[in-house]
Formats: structure tokens, C-alpha cells, sequence
């Protein structure tokens, strides 16, 4: 009877345990952070700060969830603050939160919010089509359209910032094409570093303050336009038309894709060759110089004028942008252009012949008919003149005859006088 009495308090004990197990309180929920707050730094840097939580577990170890508005770009660390380059264009929140883990399925505090304020003055008014292209790695251009309610002579000033920058700049170059206004800076001292991790603020508005402020942010891996390539040499060989070209500076070659037109002379087409890697395996390129690309155009005829211009943009090995074709190149030539000038001339000379030809026909259409069909003479008309009677045109062509014998006759008697008498003398 020991035994099975000592098996039942062993179980009674065990079910208390467990009884005390699955009684344990839940995870305890951490307090909301304390002055949350949020500022501006350079022209799109928002930066909020937060306090960590008073009466807090001391058995926790502090992480903060953050996220923002809809729910957007989650995270959870350890700071107690956070930042983020976002165009002022709109109100901005961030809600955070307390909690004891890494986990996102564990519940955090109450979220506390905090928002940006909203920019001042009339939507209407501020500038629309913000755009800024990154010309060559060298020079930014951005150009906008004036705002619905802003003022014809409303003076705009551009202000950038990146970080390789101390202070905020201001545009100076304002001018203007068309309906668009515009400005550009130099923006070279990026191109040599690791510029795919930077981007360039920006901010139009009057220094009057009549106008809302409108904010772009430019990753300086998109919207990145290449200057023209520069043709230096064509051949042919084995019935292929090589072209040697030259990239523009500040950009590596793999870093580019490439479109070739070909424009024949006798065919009247425009060719045109996509090229993503331009590389050309002939001798004729050996010991050129670096940064010189080679593209084999195939079936080209060399006995005509063969005309070729190339132009390049950025491909997304390098860049988020694939988009901006640069301007096209200088057009270069090779092959024999036959000469136009006589079939010009004969072009024009066509219907000068062929309208004085009709002339001429219209104006002896009538001989060369007598020509061409002369007239059957008529036998029994012959036979009548010749042994018939005589008719009055007969009669008068005799007469005619007669006369015409007489004088002639007086007149060789007057010459014989007029000699005899010269002889006598």
C-alpha cells in the first residue's frame, strides 16, 4: 500500500507543476517610447528621435518597431532613431514602438506617432514636371512647368544638396525653353566614388514665398544621359563593314549598350544594330587606343555610299536607369556615291525633249504625212494630158513656156550686140 500512496503524490505533484505552467502570465507588454520627434536636416533628410520607454522590464532588452505610413519599410533595431530621404512634397509619418524581441509576430507597445509638417502655401502654385537628368556624370539639368495659380513673373530659385557637399547650394544658371524653365549645376566631384549609394536633393521655390515648395530626390544610379559617342574609323574587310568608335568620358564600357544605323545609299534603308557587348576580333584594331570600341556591321556593300552615326545610354549592369539615349553621334561615311548630277540633268531634261518633240510633230505633222504616205498618181489623168485634150491649165503652162523662151531669146541678142560693139571699138 507504500507504494502506490508514494505514485500518487508523485502525480499530484507533477499536476501542480504543470497547473503553475500553464497559469504563467504572458510575455509582458513594454510602455510606449516617450518624446517622440521629428526634424529636417539639408533638404529631404527626416530624421525622427524617440526616448526609450519608462518602466521598462528590466529583463528586456529594448527593440523598436518603426514603420511608416500603410505600413511601409518595417524595421526593428536597437536605436532610438531613424532617417530617411523622402520628397517634402506631403505629410510624412513614422509610428514606433517598444518591444522585447526581434520578432515582428511579437506584439509591440501602443505605437506612438509623429508627423511631418505638410508645405506651406497653395498646391496650385507649386511647379509641376520636376525632372533633373544627370548629363554625362558631369552636369545636372532639371527643368519644371510653372504652377496652375503661380505668378507669370514669378522669380524661381533651385536649391541641391548631396553628400559630398558641406552646405546647401543654389543654382545659378536659371533659363528658359519654351514653356519650361530650367537650371543646371556642375555635378563632377561624385564620378569618382561610390556614387550608387548617394542622391542629389532638390527644392524649386521663390525667395518671396508666393509659391509652395516642390522637392525631387535623384538617385545618382537613374536618369543618367551620355554625351555622343565619337566615330574615328571605318573599313571594310571580307564583305563587312567595321566601325571603331570612341566612348564619352567618365563611363566604362561595359557600362553601356549601343545602337549602330546604317544608312545605304542605294538601298534607301536605315539599318539599325543593337549592340549590348561591342567587341571586334581583326587585326586592323590591334594596338589602338583604350577606351576605343569595335562593332562589325555583316552583308554591307562597299560599292555604295554606306553613311553610319551610333549612340549610346547606360544598361543596368551599372545603373537603375536604361532609358536616356544619348544625342546622335557625327556621322561618318565610307564607300563611292555615284555621281547624281547626270541623272539630275537627265530628270529635268526629259520633258524639255519630249515637249518640243510634240511641237515639232504638231507643226509638220502634215509633210511628214506626204512623207510617210505620198500620193498614187493617177494613170488615167496621165494618159489624158498626154494624148487627151488640151485643158485650160495645159494651155497656160505652154504659153508660160513660150513667153519664157522669147525673152530668154531677146535677151541673148541685146548680149551679142553689146559684145560686137565692144569688139569694134
Amino acid at each position: 500500500m507504500a507504494r502506490p500512496a508514494r505514485l500518487c503524490g508523485l502525480w499530484a505533484l507533477l499536476l501542480c507543476a504543470g497547473g503553475d505552467g500553464g497559469g504563467a502570465a504572458p510575455t509582458e507588454t513594454q510602455p510606449p517610447v516617450t518624446n517622440l520627434s521629428v526634424s529636417v536636416e539639408n533638404l529631404c533628410t527626416v530624421i525622427w528621435t524617440w526616448d526609450p520607454p519608462e518602466g521598462a522590464s528590466p529583463n528586456c532588452t529594448l527593440r523598436y518597431f518603426s514603420h511608416f505610413d500603410n505600413k511601409q519599410d518595417k524595421k526593428i533595431a536597437p536605436e532610438t532613431h531613424r532617417s530617411k530621404e523622402v520628397p517634402l512634397n506631403e505629410r510624412i509619418c513614422l509610428q514606433v514602438g517598444s518591444q522585447c524581441s526581434t520578432s515582428e509576430s511579437d506584439n509591440p507597445s501602443i505605437l506612438v506617432e509623429k508627423c511631418t509638417p505638410p508645405p506651406e502655401g497653395d498646391p496650385e502654385s507649386a511647379v509641376t514636371e520636376l525632372q533633373c537628368v544627370w548629363h554625362n556624370l558631369s552636369c545636372m539639368k532639371c527643368t519644371w512647368l510653372p504652377g496652375r495659380n503661380a505668378s507669370p513673373d514669378t522669380n524661381y530659385t533651385l536649391y541641391y544638396w548631396h553628400s559630398s557637399l558641406g552646405k546647401i547650394l543654389q543654382c545659378e544658371d536659371i533659363y528658359r525653353e519654351g514653356q519650361h524653365i530650367g537650371c543646371s549645376f556642375a555635378l563632377t566631384n561624385l564620378k569618382d566614388s561610390n556614387f550608387e549609394q548617394h542622391s542629389v536633393q532638390i527644392v524649386v521655390k521663390d525667395n518671396a514665398g508666393k509659391i509652395r515648395p516642390s522637392f525631387n530626390i535623384v538617385p545618382l544610379t537613374s536618369h543618367v544621359k551620355p554625351d555622343p559617342p565619337h566615330i574615328k574609323r571605318l573599313f571594310f574587310q571580307n564583305g563587312n563593314l567595321y566601325v571603331q568608335w570612341k566612348n564619352p568620358q567618365n563611363f566604362n564600357s561595359r557600362c553601356l549598350s549601343y545602337q549602330v544605323e546604317v544608312n545605304n545609299s542605294q538601298t534607301e534603308t536605315n539599318d539599325i544594330f543593337y549592340v549590348e557587348e561591342a567587341k571586334c576580333q581583326n587585326s586592323e584594331f590591334e594596338g589602338n587606343l583604350e577606351g576605343t570600341i569595335c562593332f562589325m556591321v555583316p552583308s554591307v556593300l562597299p560599292d555604295t555610299l554606306n553613311t553610319v552615326r551610333i549612340r549610346v545610354r547606360t544598361n543596368k549592369l551599372c545603373y537603375e536607369d536604361d532609358k536616356l539615349w544619348s544625342n546622335w553621334s557625327q556621322a561618318m561615311s565610307i564607300g563611292e556615291n555615284t555621281d547624281p548630277t547626270f541623272y539630275i540633268s537627265m530628270l529635268l531634261a526629259t520633258p524639255v525633249i519630249v515637249a518640243g518633240a510634240i511641237i515639232v510633230l504638231l507643226l509638220y505633222l502634215k509633210r511628214l504625212k506626204i512623207i510617210i504616205f505620198p500620193p498614187i498618181p493617177d494613170p488615167g489623168k496621165i494618159f489624158k494630158e498626154m494624148f487627151g485634150d488640151q485643158n485650160d491649165d495645159t494651155l497656160h503652162w505652154k504659153k508660160y513656156d513660150i513667153y519664157e523662151k522669147q525673152t530668154k531669146e531677146e535677151t541673148d541678142s541685146v548680149v551679142l550686140i553689146e559684145n560686137l560693139k565692144r569688139a569694134s571699138q
